[in-house]
């Protein structure tokens, strides 16, 4: 199965229910500091709204919720990758897809057999405080001749004006975050989105 080129995160399925109908179909569920009865609701309404468009739902952390409510797939970041039970999600059927930042996590990653590898930030975000400094597109052109067959994602700092050269830096998708949901006119700025990744 080929992943759409574009790649939005959400905190909540109300921009699921915004963007999905605009044509999003491929779309991160991603919920910080939530009561987990808030994560389990979330987490299946996003899994109904997304089949119901025939998009692909990526749970971001909560991989036992993603496992116990049915989804296929899971995002996880290194620290969570310490934590989770790979194992398990495995034995789900859960497809993985993993943040890497340096030559080294790249290396663990690739041992996983990841559905995905995202690379970031590209470009400075403004989204969390992070250690790492833009990576910038030669590593993104670097990771791809590394990653070979497996899906590389670029993220951070991502606006509609600079994909064009992420793909062209070899990146297969691009993911965004506040370039939309920031944005004066969030669907507007999808619509751009969805229209320069076809």
């Amino acid at each position: 199965m080929t992943l759409d080129r574009f790649y939005p995160i959400f905190d909540h399925s109300n921009w699921l229910r915004q963007m999905l109908p605009l044509g999003v179909k491929l779309v991160q569920l991603r919920m910080k500091d939530q009561p987990d009865a808030v994560v389990q609701d979330q987490i299946a309404i996003s899994r109904d709204l997304c089949r119901d468009y025939g998009a692909v739902l990526v749970v971001n952390d909560h991989w036992q919720a993603a496992i116990d409510l049915g989804c296929n797939w899971v995002h996880l970041g290194q620290e969570d990758l310490d934590e989770a039970d790979l194992v398990a999600i495995r034995k789900a059927g859960l497809k993985l897809g993993v943040s890497t930042h340096d030559s080294e996590e790249l290396e663990r990653v690739l041992t996983m057999g990841p559905g995905y590898v995202a690379l970031g930030p590209v470009y400075p975000t403004i989204l969390k405080k992070m250690k790492w400094h833009q990576q910038g597109l030669p590593k993104v052109t670097e990771w791809k001749a590394r990653v070979g067959d497996v899906p590389l994602v670029g993220i951070g700092g991502m606006s509609v004006e600079r994909s064009a050269g992420v793909f062209d830096a070899g990146a297969d998708i691009v993911s965004a975050v506040t370039d939309i949901t920031l944005n004066a006119d969030p669907e507007g700025r999808a619509r751009q989105w969805i229209e320069a990744t076809r």
